[in-house]
């Protein structure tokens, strides 16, 4: 005997009922209304917007304000009737804001008024309310130079008897984030206070400690600007946005539950930290000519590999914007798009909904593109499809988790992708690491020991034992070698390192590899047939910037075995 579940029945009925709402307020603002369609519950609000409209005219006029960007505040509305957007309209000039109007069903509504009462009964709005000032925030972020400026910062604020102390934190902590170009802002709690760290080229710096009253204050208010639940102490991810003099910069905000309570990451997405030049990657000349032919060219599969943090994603923007014309369509499939980029059409990936890499590469091929870039290669039918899509006239770039460049091919045929399809698709393969650059200003000269110079020696020699001319990278084998250490000045906030660079290796897939592929090579029988093409491994590219006085001995052993033969 069927067993009948009212509860259940009732549940998919109310679903059903919502799902109609959806369909019907969907196509009235097309049909009747003229207004673009609206569906709340899948972006997050910005409490900014809510200040714009008391929680009381909001329910009572059937609207709710949820994005405010710059000027530009974005309204939902239920019914939209000309007297109601026309006092709206005036309401929002009066505060110096430009309405822009969608049409929401009731439960889309209702999400955001639901935000006014968590906003309500948050600690932090009696604190200092939810606003990020943005001009104070570029008026601080004008008194910040050094690292140390924001410590100071903090001391004074924490020590001072200010009503509004969180909001006056939270923007020290951003401004002076944004001034000295840290990528993360770290706020975790220990057993009895609050740490703060900046990650700053790479590597996280002791910023400040204070009370766990300011860390739970922090924590409210940071949860309330991302979007996030309250009283929530799962994992939680949000984002809110910043205007930055023309240009957005969006916080990503990470939240996961400790043992003494939630540790706390924003990272900061600026659209400048992206914009390196092509040139300015830290490519030496010979691989830059090699990689600015292969990119030129009408078809071809482009792979980076590095693992995660290596700036892979930085360099195929700067390729993107290297061959960016009006007269070529661009799409990029990313898993998230942290970055926007003028004139290039670009999507997201979508698990829940099925809109995978493979997907979304397949509706980028029925958009009749020229280059399609695809975040990363993580399966067979990504691989296959973007190979496939290599043969067909186009150019994809792509990214892939191997240690070097020889390691792309095994990789790929590991994936299943036909080796004798590979031979004709796969253009060049390229692998990095990130350095930090030394502080021009206080670099230290010192002769090397015994055991570095012999290490420098080693690398040399296999440079000259494959032909490559070394007078072409500003080094003198016979001379003794100066290598330089960071010192530390006002300058590079005392850590002696300023900004990163890429140190690089590529394979070009030539005839002699084409060969060897269908044989399916190992790493190793691929780099001694590479060698040939008189392209710096990256163990040799990275002790050429040693000698050079670009980086530290240290930093290119962090991330590159200089031993390897």
């Amino acid at each position: 005997m069927a067993l009948f579940d009212e509860e259940k029945q009732n549940k998919q009925l109310d679903d059903l009922h919502k799902q109609e709402e959806e369909q019907l307020v969907a196509s009235l603002a097309e049909s009747k209304y003229g207004l673009p369609y609206i569906d709340l519950y899948r972006i997050s609000i910005d409490n900014e917007a809510l200040r714009a409209i008391s929680e009381a005219d909001a329910t009572k006029m059937k609207v709710a304000p949820f994005k405010l960007f710059g000027k530009n505040i974005f309204i939902a509305v239920r019914a939209p009737n000309p007297e109601l957007l026309e006092n709206i309209k005036d309401s929002m000039e009066k505060k110096n804001l430009v309405p822009t109007f969608y049409m929401a069903s009731i439960a889309s509504l209702n999400k955001v008024w639901e935000r006014y009462k968590e906003i309500s009964m948050a600690e932090s709005s009696k604190v200092g309310g939810l606003d990020i000032s943005l001009e104070i925030l570029r008026n601080t972020e004008k008194n910040i130079e050094h690292m140390q400026d924001i410590a100071k910062l903090v001391v004074e604020t924490l020590e001072g008897n200010k009503i509004h102390k969180i909001s006056r934190l939270l923007e020290i902590i951003l401004a002076g984030a944004i001034a000295i170009k840290a990528s993360d802002i770290h706020i975790e709690p220990e057993k009895d206070r609050g740490r703060l760290r900046l990650r700053l080229d790479g590597v996280l710096q002791d910023i400040n400690f204070f009370g766990l009253d300011i860390y739970r204050l922090l924590n409210s208010r940071i949860k309330l600007l991302s979007g996030m639940k309250l009283t929530s102490k799962i994992a939680q991810d949000g984002r809110f946005s910043i205007m930055e003099e023309k240009e957005e910069i969006n916080i990503r905000t990470s939240l996961i539950p400790g043992t003494y309570g939630e540790s706390i990451v924003m990272r900061i997405l600026d659209p400048k930290s992206i914009q390196v030049k092509f040139e300015d990657l830290g490519i030496e000349s010979h691989l830059l000519s090699v990689i600015e032919q292969e990119i030129a060219k009408p078809n071809g599969l482009i792979l980076v590999t590095g693992p995660t943090g290596s700036g892979k994603t930085t360099t195929l923007y700067a390729f993107l914007r290297k061959i960016y014309s009006p007269e070529i369509k661009m799409i990029t499939i990313e898993d998230p798009i942290e970055y926007h980029l003028i004139g290039i059409t670009q999507t997201q990936t979508n698990d829940k909904r099925g809109y995978t890499f493979v997907e979304g590469l397949r509706s980028a091929l029925r958009q009749d593109p020229d280059v399609v870039m695809v975040g990363e290669i993580r399966d067979k039918e990504t691989a296959e499809t973007a190979v496939q899509s290599a043969l067909t006239g186009h150019i994809v770039f792509s990214t892939l988790h191997t240690n070097n460049a020889a390691g792309v091919v095994p990789r790929l045929i590991d994936l299943g992708v036909n080796p004798k399809i590979l031979v004709s698709a796969l253009s060049l393969s390229i692998a990095q690491r990130l350095v930090r650059k030394l502080c021009k200003f206080c670099k230290k000269e010192n002769a090397p020991t015994e055991e570095q110079t012999k290490t420098i020696k080693l690398v040399l020699d296999s440079i000259k034992e494959e032909g490559k001319d070394l007078s072409k990278y500003n080094v003198k084998i016979d001379e003794s070698f100066k290598i330089f250490s960071p010192v530390g000045c006002e300058k590079c906030n005392k850590i002696g390192y300023t900004g990163r660079i890429g140190i690089f290796e590529a394979i070009k897939t030539n005839e002699a590899i084409e060969k060897i592929i269908p044989e399916n090579p190992s790493e190793h029988e691929i780099k001694k047939v590479a060698r040939a093409q008189s392209i710096l491994s990256m163990r040799q590219d990275g002790i050429v910037k040693i000698l050079n006085g670009i980086t530290s001995l240290e930093e290119v052993q962090s991330v590159v075995d200089l031993n390897e033969e």
